[in-house]
C-alpha cells in the first residue's frame, strides 16, 4: 500500500537534494534546525496512514510524549481554523518533535516536511523558508508542489474514494485518532 508513496517521497527527496547541491549556501537546513517543525500544515490520508503506522510502532514513552503535545497542538489548530487565521503565518509545535529536537517519525515525514527548506511553488505562489539564504527578487529553481499534492490525492482516493481522498488533517488529529 505504501510503495507508491515511498516512490513519491524518493522523488521529492532527490529533487530537494539536487537543489541543495546547486544552492548549498542558500539552503540552511541542518540537524538541529526545527523551523519547519513549527509550520502549520495538514496531511493527506495516505501520509496520515503511513505516519500513524510508524508512530504506533514507537515505544510507549515516545508515543505518550507526542500525544501530550498533540492535544495542545490540536487545540491551537482548532483556534486558528475557528478564527480563520492565516495558517501560513501561524506556529504550532509538531507533536513528532521530541525534546531532543529530532523528529520521532523522520523516515515517514510528509511531503511538506521533506520540501520545506527549498523554494516551492503552489497555486502560482512561491514559498521558501525564512531562514534560508535565498534572496528576494532573484530567480531560483523551485519545486512545484501541485503534482506532488495531486499524486497524494490519487493515492488517498484509491484507498477510500474521491471524497475521503480530498480530505486533509492536522498531524495532531492523526496521532490522536480524531480524523473521522
Amino acid at each position: 500500500m505504501f510503495k507508491d508513496l515511498e516512490n513519491l517521497f524518493d522523488f521529492a527527496d532527490q529533487t530537494v537534494a539536487d537543489i541543495i547541491k546547486s544552492y548549498n549556501h542558500e539552503v540552511r537546513c541542518q540537524k538541529g534546525c526545527t523551523d519547519c517543525c513549527y509550520a502549520v500544515f495538514d496531511v493527506s490520508l495516505i501520509e496520515a496512514l503511513y505516519i500513524r503506522h510508524q508512530f504506533d510502532s514507537l515505544d510507549r514513552k515516545k508515543r505518550r510524549a507526542a500525544l501530550n503535545i498533540a492535544k495542545k497542538a490540536l487545540k491551537s489548530w482548532n483556534q486558528l481554523v475557528t478564527t480563520k487565521a492565516d495558517l501560513s503565518l501561524a506556529r504550532i509545535r509538531c507533536p513528532l518533535l521530541a525534546d531532543s529536537e529530532e523528529c520521532i517519525c523522520y523516515k515517514t515525514r510528509p511531503i511538506n516536511c521533506r520540501t520545506y527548506g527549498v523554494p516551492t511553488v503552489i497555486g502560482n505562489k512561491s514559498h521558501v523558508c525564512g531562514l534560508s539564504g535565498f534572496e528576494k527578487g532573484k530567480t531560483y529553481p523551485a519545486l512545484n508542489l501541485e503534482p506532488l499534492q495531486k499524486r497524494l490525492y490519487e493515492l488517498s482516493a484509491a484507498l477510500k474514494g474521491e471524497d475521503f481522498g480530498r480530505r486533509r488533517w492536522p498531524l495532531a488529529a492523526v496521532l490522536l485518532g480524531t480524523t473521522e
